[in-house]
């Protein structure tokens, strides 16, 4: 079908996928009527700061924040999307509004996946949870981490660093899955010396009643703590497209240039991008801009957009190291070292494939900027 005229776009999400298209919609010459939709009642915020300095009861209260938005379109924050209407081109709200529009965004991102429904299990997703959590840190008590990711570890680095003692629970070696064994190693390393109790297992589950939950292992062990948290991943907010036919897998499967169909964007942790493997989500900050950018430009401008070409960016700050990474992870093998050398300290490490081509470029290091580890995988900066 056609998309046809371009008077109104309507953008649903206010994350960062939500605001980079928007911006970019601007940029790319619509001056029609913009709406962004926000089931939060904060503007667009960072994501990424909330399970760092904003953890830390002597940090400031506004390492999340961003620069106001440029786009000047109309805000309905605090209201959520609970159906859309690709016949009539309507976006329907939880308060009764109705939003006519000629293309919508789809931006409305992922929630934390849980283990129970205990209100004991906390999780880290939003603004609001984070600012509870950093108030119940100030009083120092014991912690228990369920989950090895990157946002797991990192809540556990925060809690740590807040005074608390820490115990994480992972499946197999923390971040292995995602970042590879030598950079696993490097950080689980760094999480042990600075007082971490790591507790490897085959798996856990969440289980007891309000006010003594408790966390039982594969292999019969029980762990208790008077905080406990779970970081095990996302579940993509999809709820709400019921019926249109645009969800599949629990994702929504989009094209080289984000378009579901011609007059339907989607960008964030609840698109699946075209790869060798088939439709993914790749559920990264970077990733999430750099779709909506694309996504946005195709709405305006059709097949006459570029299509995404993107290189993965990964970024996190945990037990006193940073981490800088451009390329796929995880990295297997070895590295070879740019700069720097094995046994700690900061160090510019790549991956290679067989035919030399360099395809992973990582620092442990927060001076080293991405341009240049940009340049070292051959990706354009």
């Amino acid at each position: 079908m056609s998309a046809g005229t371009l008077e109104r776009v309507v953008v649903v999400g206010n994350g960062i996928a939500g605001l980079t298209a928007a911006d970019t919609l601007r940029e790319a010459g619509f001056d029609g009527e913009l709406t962004v939709v926000g089931d939060e009642p904060h503007p667009a915020y960072s994501r990424p700061a909330l399970s760092k300095a904003l953890l830390l009861d002597g940090a400031g209260v506004s390492s999340h924040t961003l620069p106001p938005a440029g786009h000047g379109a109309t805000e309905l924050l605090g209201v959520r999307a609970t159906g859309l209407d690709l016949d009539l081109r309507i976006v329907t709200l939880d308060d009764g509004t109705a939003l006519p529009y000629d293309r919508v965004v789809l931006a409305t991102g992922s929630r934390a996946r849980r283990l129970s429904e205990l209100p004991d299990e906390i999780t880290l997703r939003g603004l609001d949870d984070a600012l509870t959590l950093r108030r119940r840190l100030a009083g120092r008590p014991s912690v228990l981490v369920v989950g090895g990711g990157p946002l797991g570890m990192e809540i556990a680095s925060g809690c740590l660093a807040a005074g608390c003692p820490v115990t994480l629970v992972s499946q197999g070696m923390p971040l292995a899955a995602q970042l590879g064994p030598h950079l696993a190693g490097v950080f689980t390393a760094a999480a042990r010396d600075r007082g971490l109790t790591l507790v490897e297992t085959g798996g856990a589950r969440v289980e007891g009643r309000p006010g003594d939950a408790r966390v039982v292992l594969e292999e019969g062990a029980v762990l208790t703590a008077e905080l406990l948290l779970t970081a095990v991943g996302d579940v993509p907010n999809t709820e709400w497209l019921a019926g249109t036919g645009l969800v599949a897998n629990g994702a929504v499967p989009v094209d080289a240039r984000g378009l579901a169909r011609p007059d339907v964007a989607a960008a964030g942790d609840l698109a699946a991008l075209p790869t060798a493997q088939g439709p993914r989500r790749i559920p990264l900050w970077s990733s999430a801009v750099e779709q909506a950018k694309a996504a946005a430009r195709a709405l305006v401008h059709g097949t006459g957009a570029p299509p995404l070409t993107f290189q993965p960016y990964f970024w996190t700050e945990q037990f006193g190291l940073t981490l800088k990474a451009v390329g796929h992870l995880p990295a297997a093998g070895e590295p070879a070292y740019a700069d720097g050398a094995p046994g700690g300290g900061p160090a510019l490490l790549t991956w290679s494939q067989e035919d030399g081509t360099t395809t992973t470029a990582a620092a442990l290091d927060h001076r080293i900027p991405i341009p240049r580890l940009r340049r070292m995988t051959g990706a354009a900066t």
